[in-house]
């Protein structure tokens, strides 16, 4: 439902928004209601006190108050549960309601101060219990109009008033009239100014220079572009993700034909090659996990890591040239060396130091594989997540390679960061010169896979024998020539259904689409759709039957919005195909596709298990194709799947089954023959 409009500008709240709140302050208010009646019957003759009249005139007035409020709220609870998500008309006498019940709210803050005062009064002499109970209902008065003042504010759109005069220009609107374009670029100029405002205020604790401030005009400009073109409200986002969720499932369990099946059966040397890839990238995974230092190990240690830890910060530790960036109380380094099983005189180099587009990571020997390991670490802090959001397309070009390749910006800086470290500093020269034949492997995980993909990219002509191994790296990462180019030399790692590994701009701008389609298609209140849909995420049980998109619709007409969709969109969006040359707004861009880098292993849940919270879940490893993760995928684990821990378990799972398998295989050959 398209946001409220109330006293002449729009706000972040729909007209059926109120169900739930409307709910549980009406709770609030008939048993507090109750208690002052049950107040008034008990102590009805004991008001024959000094001040004892103020008191009892409080209570009186309170009650009648109070009835006024439950009144209106009973109203505006039934009116917010009627129509649609798409379908508001039969909440069209909301917003006056609202006013009644915002004109209640003065009497109440009055009747709240004079009680404050009268319960105060020092010449008051009635009972003790009496004046405790008034003082109660006193304090409750400003609890309820504290949080109703907490509410507005966050509800509160900053962009409402200019929102709203676009908006009531209507479907007739000359958007090709001067007055009209210098409108829409006001809005947008605001737009950008307040998303960049609120990232400001985000990273308040981090120190900000040239590059933060580049940083955050890039992304409030990513961000404006991308909720520029509908008019979306929270709840609306969050209905529309339990429907897909739902959609989603129910064409999963639909069973396949023999045919798909068929097509899946891998060949032997490809299945040979995958189980040494995987036997690879649980043991350097290891590496990848141990560069989130002491967060990740105690994520993972939670009940022993603190002690553990504690024995190692006394411990000797490289030189003070061998470490750059702070690692108080050498934790990170202890965590590091415990997830690792390596020794002091392993490392190379390790660099703690965290800024914009400069993020950790660690040198060190591996002679378990004979390798040179590099390891960068994912993102853990506020500037991590500015590189991650700094999203937009640069050109990378590679000498004698390739003409040119797009890549994402922020990853990119990252990488060329380390890679000035790595051969400037002479840090892979010092390395090699301790373990020549050793052979140099790139490894990370999130952020840090993109990073590592790209920087082995970037040494690839220099190391030819070069592996990487990118542990649920970001979607929107190269171009499909260099994701083509990548394919010999880089392993990436995808668990489940991992938002990450399918983030990005064409796919959010998929999944924006497909939100709006579905809500304006969906012919249950929004209030019922949430419900079901925590029931459902919780308990599980059978998606619930709503229309979706197909129904009553051939291809063709897919790509036209229908009205209801049109009420849910500021202007028309680029994200329909159909009306991409039409668009003379120009915004947002078009965004080129990006891909995962190199060869994909997707590891899956070997029986699918609806709910998060299982236990003992079997894996199964397969390769995949970049294009599987064209779309984003609505699940409860569509976090958990990425955290690192999730695929360390995962990786070992699958290792040790096909482990175990190959061991069966040898016992029943024995077996046979004897």
């Amino acid at each position: 439902m398209p946001g409220m409009v109330i006293f002449g500008r729009r706000w972040a709240i729909a007209s059926d928004d109120f169900v739930f709140p409307g709910a549980f302050e009406l709770f609030i208010r008939v048993i507090w209601w109750i208690g002052i009646c049950v107040l008034y019957s008990v102590h009805k003759g004991k008001f024959n006190c000094t001040g004892g009249g103020l008191l009892h005139s409080y209570l009186l007035v309170l009650l009648i108050l109070l009835a006024a409020i439950i009144c209106a709220v009973c109203a505006i609870v039934y009116i917010s549960m009627q129509g649609t998500i798409s379908n508001p008309g039969p909440r069209k006498s909301l917003p006056k309601l609202l006013y009644t019940r915002l004109a209640l709210y003065m009497p109440e803050l009055v009747w709240a101060v004079v009680g404050a005062i009268w319960v105060s009064d020092s010449d008051l002499r009635c009972e003790r219990t009496v004046v405790n109970a008034v003082f109660g209902t006193v304090i409750a008065s400003w609890v309820i109009i504290i949080f109703t003042v907490v509410a507005v504010v966050i509800v509160f759109d900053p962009l409402g008033g200019k929102k709203t005069l676009y908006l009531t220009d209507g479907i007739n609107r000359n958007l090709e009239s001067s007055q009209s374009g210098q409108l829409f670029y006001n809005v947008k100029k605001t737009a950008t100014r307040v998303w960049e405002t609120r990232i400001r205020l985000l990273c308040c604790c981090i120190m900000q220079d040239d590059d933060h401030r580049v940083a955050f005009t890039s992304i409030a400009e990513l961000f404006r572009t991308y909720f520029s073109d509908t008019d979306l409200v929270p709840s609306d986002i969050a209905a529309g993700l339990t429907l897909l969720h739902q959609e989603q499932d129910k064409v999963e369990n639909c069973p396949k034909e023999p045919e798909e099946i068929l097509c899946h059966s891998p060949q032997s040397h490809v299945t040979d090659d995958l189980d040494i890839e995987l036997e690879n990238a649980a043991h350097y995974m290891q590496f990848a996990a141990a560069a989130y230092g002491w967060p990740y190990y105690i994520y993972t240690n939670p009940y022993t890591a603190l002690c553990k830890l504690n024995g190692d910060c006394c411990r000797n530790s490289p030189t003070d040239s061998d470490i750059i960036g702070g690692d108080r109380l050498n934790f990170h380094f202890g965590s590091i060396l415990r997830i690792t099983g390596l020794q002091y005189r392993d490392f190379i180099h390790i660099s703690f130091h965290n800024k914009i587009f400069e993020i950790p990571f660690f040198v060190a020997l591996d002679h378990k594989k004979e390798a040179i390991v590099v390891a960068v670490r994912g993102t853990l802090s506020f500037e991590d997540l500015l590189t991650d959001l700094s999203a937009d397309c640069e050109d990378l070009t590679l000498e004698d390679v390739l003409e040119n390749g797009f890549v994402h910006k922020g990853i990119t800086q990252a990488a060329n960061y380390i890679y000035r470290r790595l051969i400037n500093d002479g840090i892979l020269n010092q390395a090699f010169t301790i373990a020549p034949e050793y052979k140099l492997v790139i490894v990370g995980h999130s952020l840090g896979g993109g990073t590592a993909s790209i920087l082995a990219i970037m040494l690839r002509n220099a190391f030819p024998t070069l592996r990487c191994y990118a542990f649920s790296p970001p979607g929107g990462l190269l171009s499909k020539s260099l994701a083509d180019y990548s394919k010999c030399f880089i392993v990436s790692v995808i668990v489940g259904k991992d938002l990450v590994a399918r983030l990005s701009m064409p796919n959010m701008e998929d999944l924006k689409r497909r939100i709006v389609r579905i809500v304006a298609n969906c012919n249950r209140p929004k209030y019922q759709i949430l419900l079901h849909g925590c029931w459902y995420e919780v308990f599980g049980g059978d998606p619930d039957n709503f229309p979706t998109e197909l129904d009553g619709r051939n291809q063709d007409a897919l790509t036209q919005p229908l009205l209801a969709e049109e009420s849910l969109m500021m202007h028309r969006s680029p994200s329909y195909n159909a009306l991409e040359d039409e668009s003379p707004l120009n915004s947002p861009p078009q965004y080129p596709h990006l891909y995962l880098p190199g060869k994909i292993i997707h590891i899956v849940e070997e029986t699918s298990s609806k709910r998060w919270c299982s236990s003992d879940v079997k894996y199964i490893a397969r390769w995949s194709k970049e294009t599987a993760f064209g779309n984003i995928l609505i699940s409860p684990k569509m976090i958990t799947d990425h955290m690192p821990d999730v695929v360390l378990k995962a990786l070992n799972n699958v290792t040790e089954e096909k482990a175990s398998c190959i061991t069966c295989r040898i016992e029943d050959f024995h077996t046979n023959v004897i």
